[in-house]
């Protein structure tokens, strides 16, 4: 199978991932949703032999029968089921080392996350030497008020 500095990696991507929007979570198991999202970022879902439907049916069949949460044995079965799907042309070990080095050393991709950015509006606002008429009574030169 893979390395063990390859599989420390991989591991390390399973903990940032399972922590990824949760801030109570240990990062030993993963839900569904980061799943998803682990499968979305690494590129192993590809739209055409990897479809989001079948990472999900991946989740639930690796998922114990009440559970709603994978831990990392769980999780490298799953990537099992999914490497052959994945890379078709290559043997099972092969394909199970392939999606291994998609998925290691990676993290959440924070995509569409609006920045915050500075707008002149409030500076222009809240500048007290721009004031007018009584306005401008309220504060002296250094911008406090009287």
């Amino acid at each position: 199978m893979a390395g063990s500095a390859e599989m420390a990696s991989l591991e390390e991507s399973f903990r940032k991932f399972a922590i990824y929007g949760d801030t109570k979570a240990t990062g030993q198991e993963m839900n569904g949703k980061n799943w998803a999202k682990l499968c979305k970022d690494c590129k192993v879902t590809d739209g055409k032999s990897v479809t989001s439907t079948d990472v999900d049916i991946v989740f639930s069949k690796v998922k114990g029968k009440t559970a709603r949460v994978i831990n990392y044995e769980e999780f490298k079965k799953a990537l099992e089921e999914l490497a052959p799907k994945r890379f078709k042309d290559k043997s099972k070990e092969e394909a199970y080392e392939a999606i291994c080095q998609l998925v290691a050393g990676k993290e959440p991709i924070n995509v569409g996350v609006t920045k915050a950015k500075t707008v002149g509006a409030v500076e222009r606002l809240t500048d007290t030497s721009k004031y007018t008429g009584s306005h401008k009574e309220r504060f002296d030169e250094s911008g406090k008020g009287k």
